[in-house]
C-alpha cells in the first residue's frame, strides 16, 4: 500500500518528467503528439469499424519508425547474403525485395500485449524480430549458425519466440494451429488473443475455412489476417480467386479489409479486433500491400506486371516513406532525428551481419536433438539409414 510521502515522491518525479519533457519540445520546436487521418476499413457483418481519426505520440512515432526501418534493413541484408549463397534453401523476405509488410507486423506488435500470440506463414523474419529476437538472432538462423534463434535447425521458415509460433513452411497450415492456439487462451480464460497470418496464396486453402468454422463456433478469440499482396507465386490474385474481397471470405465472420501499408491504420485496426473478438469471437482482416519483387528469391517478379506498377507504389504508397512524410508534415520529429535512426539501425545490422556470419554452425552431434521436449533417457531415432540409430536429447 502506498504511503502518503511515496505516492507524493511519485507525483512529483512525474511532474519534473513532464517538464522535461515540455522543455524539450519547446526547445527543438517540435509537438508531443499528433492526429492523422486514415482510410477507412471496408466492413463485412460489422455495424461499425475502426477509428478514421488517430492519435500518435512523439515516442510512438520514434519507435515505429526504428522498427519498420530496422526491419526493412534486416531483409536487404537478408537478401544480399542469399546472392553471396551465405543463406542457402528457401528465403521468402517481409520487406524490401520481396513484401511491404512492415507496417503490418509493427502495427499489430503495437496494439497488443506480448501475453497474446502470433502465429504465421514462412514470411517470417519481421515477425521475429518484433516478437523480440533480435537482428543477430534471425541473421545467425537465416545462414545456418548455432546463435540463431532456433540454433541454425529451422532457416528461414522456423523461427519461434515467446508467444510466436512460426514460421511455418506448409501453405495454410498455420491457420488451424492459430485457431488451436486461440482454444487454449479461451480455455484459460486469460484475456489473451491469437493472430492468425495466412497470405492471398493460402486463402483458397481447405484448411482454412475448416478453422473459420471450429472459430465461429467456439467464439474462439483469433484473428485471422490474410496479408493481400496482389500476387501469388508468379499469378496476381485476380487469375487465382473468383473473389478477391478477401475480408468477405469468412462468409458468417465478421471481417474488415485496412491499407496493410498504413502503420497508424494498421495498429488502430488491430486494437479495434483485439476489443471485438475478446467479447465476440474471431474476426477476419485483409491487410492490403504489395511486393516490389518475386514471391521468393527464385521468382523474378517482372513476368506478370509491369514496371511502371511497381515504381508507382515504390512512389506513392511505401509504408516507410509514407510515414517518415506524415511524421515531418505534423513537426512531431525532425529530419535529424531520423538520419540518427537510419544510421544506428545501419550500424546494428551490419554488426549483426558480421558476428552471424562469424559464428559456427551447429555441431553434427546435435542434428537428432530437441525432437521432444523431455525425450526418454534412451530415446533413438532412425537416421536415413534404416538400421543406424542415434541418441536424442
Amino acid at each position: 500500500m502506498f504511503t502518503a510521502a511515496l505516492l507524493k515522491i511519485i507525483v512529483n518525479n512525474f511532474q519534473i518528467q513532464s517538464y522535461i519533457l515540455l522543455f524539450d519540445c519547446l526547445k527543438h520546436n517540435y509537438e508531443t503528439k499528433a492526429t492523422f487521418e486514415v482510410a477507412q476499413c471496408k466492413l463485412h457483418k460489422l455495424e461499425q469499424g475502426p477509428a478514421t481519426t488517430v492519435t500518435c505520440t512523439r515516442e510512438d512515432a520514434l519507435k515505429y519508425y526504428r522498427q519498420m526501418q530496422t526491419i526493412r534493413r534486416m531483409e536487404t541484408t537478408a537478401g544480399n547474403l542469399y546472392k553471396s549463397k551465405q543463406i542457402r534453401g528457401f528465403c521468402h523476405l517481409y520487406s524490401g525485395q520481396t513484401g511491404l509488410q512492415e507496417a503490418c507486423c509493427v502495427g499489430m506488435e503495437n496494439s497488443i500485449t506480448p501475453e497474446d500470440s502470433v502465429i504465421t506463414a514462412y514470411r517470417a523474419h519481421g515477425w521475429a524480430y518484433i516478437r523480440g529476437i533480435s537482428v543477430h538472432g534471425v541473421l545467425a538462423e537465416l545462414i545456418g549458425k548455432k546463435t540463431g534463434c532456433a540454433q541454425g535447425k529451422g532457416g528461414s521458415m522456423h523461427m519461434y519466440a515467446k508467444n510466436f509460433y512460426g514460421g511455418n513452411g506448409i501453405v495454410g497450415a498455420q491457420v488451424p494451429l492459430g485457431a488451436g492456439i486461440a482454444f487454449t487462451q479461451k480455455y484459460l480464460n486469460n484475456g489473451n488473443i491469437c493472430i492468425t497470418l495466412y497470405g492471398d496464396g493460402a486463402a483458397n486453402q481447405g484448411q482454412v475455412y475448416e478453422a473459420f468454422n471450429i472459430a465461429m463456433l467456439w467464439k474462439l478469440p483469433c484473428i485471422f489476417v490474410c496479408e493481400n499482396n496482389g500476387y501469388g507465386m508468379g499469378t496476381s490474385v485476380e487469375r487465382a480467386s473468383y473473389s478477391t474481397d478477401y475480408y468477405t471470405r469468412g462468409d458468417y465472420m465478421p471481417g474488415l479489409r485496412v491499407d496493410g501499408m498504413d502503420v497508424l491504420a494498421v495498429k488502430e485496426a488491430t486494437r479495434f479486433a483485439k476489443d471485438y473478438v475478446l467479447k465476440n469471437g474471431p474476426l477476419l482482416i485483409e491487410c492490403a500491400t504489395y511486393r516490389y519483387s518475386g514471391h521468393s528469391m527464385s521468382d523474378p517478379g517482372t513476368s506478370y506486371r509491369t514496371r511502371e506498377e511497381i515504381q508507382e507504389v515504390r512512389q506513392t504508397r511505401d509504408p516507410i516513406t509514407s510515414f517518415k512524410q506524415k511524421l515531418l508534415e505534423t513537426n512531431l520529429v525532425t529530419e535529424d532525428e531520423m538520419k540518427k535512426i537510419d544510421q544506428d539501425v545501419r550500424k546494428e545490422v551490419n554488426e549483426s551481419e558480421k558476428l552471424a556470419i562469424a559464428d559456427t554452425g551447429p555441431p553434427l552431434e546435435d542434428m537428432y536433438d530437441h525432437i521432444y521436449v523431455q525425450p526418454e533417457a534412451d530415446f533413438k531415432v532412425r537416421t536415413c539409414d534404416p538400421v543406424t540409430m542415434v541418441a536424442s536429447r
